[in-house]
């Protein structure tokens, strides 16, 4: 059994421990702010899908949201970025709309991406230069759109504040409309589905984008922090993912004209 087929195997087990425990009374606690939520559930995963890899594999390296890896300064061989519950406000207060994400990288370089939205059972999943699918059925190479014409992803929470505001407003008013969704890495697969043209942040960890950028890319899609640099693993970023042409346009035409805040948000999330 090849890595990939091994995690394929892993995140349908996990997810399907998920539905298995939402009629079950869950455990919410708060970590960084009043809206960044935990649960036992998200632990729980997160320790089943640790542990089963390093059972299987015991030489490779774990990054996980709820603790694991955080120590790691640097990525050697087969590493795992695994959100077991990305989306946990959605998860808490609907039930829905959250979804398990796994990257897998060898020596830094793309491996496979996985995100299983739990509830309507459906798993994108990509191996580096064999295409991308939802469940069975191959994913089209993303459409080249431009933002007049688009429909972008970003949580309203950053227009709200001073910063953030003013980096992103005028896009988000020249572009067609905007939605959010709650889960980063249901929004970047929504980039590669077409769903959405764009999806951009200030800040995400790597667990929220480590495997739906893989899948993005193997459709042609782009993924780089909001300077147009490459996204890290060990360390959290802003995050642009796009089609290559509302990518160029929104960080040669608006972003650029902000760079001077937006290494100012860098600066603050390595400070952390």
């Amino acid at each position: 059994m090849t890595v990939y087929e091994f995690a394929k195997g892993l995140i349908l087990e996990a997810g399907g421990q998920v539905r298995s425990r939402m009629d079950e009374s869950i455990q919410v606690e708060t970590k960084s702010n009043p809206n960044d939520l935990v649960t036992n559930i998200d632990r729980e995963v997160e320790n089943y899908i640790y542990n089963s890899i390093l059972d299987t594999y015991p030489d490779h390296q774990v990054i996980g949201e709820e603790g694991h890896g955080h120590e790691l300064t640097q990525l050697e061989g087969f590493s795992w970025v695994i959100d077991p519950i990305d989306g946990t406000l959605n998860f808490v207060h609907q039930a829905d709309n959250f979804a398990i994400s796994i990257g897998i990288y060898k020596d830094n370089e793309s491996y496979a991406g996985f995100v299983y939205d739990v509830i309507s059972d459906t798993l994108y999943h990509a191996k580096k230069g064999e295409g991308a699918y939802i469940n069975r059925q191959r994913i089209k190479t993303v459409e080249q759109t431009t933002l007049k014409t688009s429909i972008i992803g970003i949580n309203p929470n950053w227009l709200t504040r001073s910063k953030s505001e003013a980096i992103f407003k005028q896009i988000v008013a020249d572009a067609r409309s905007a939605r959010a969704y709650g889960s980063a890495a249901l929004e970047i697969v929504n980039v590669a589905t077409g769903k959405l043209a764009a999806y951009m942040t200030p800040r995400l960890s790597p667990w929220d984008y480590a495997g739906a950028a893989i899948i993005l890319e193997e459709v042609n899609g782009v993924v780089t922090d909001l300077l147009g640099n490459p996204l890290s693993l060990i360390k959290p970023s802003s995050v642009i993912a796009a089609n290559p042409q509302i990518h160029e346009e929104i960080l040669t035409h608006y972003l650029s004209h902000h760079n001077e805040d937006i290494s100012a948000f860098h600066q603050y999330l390595n400070s952390k």
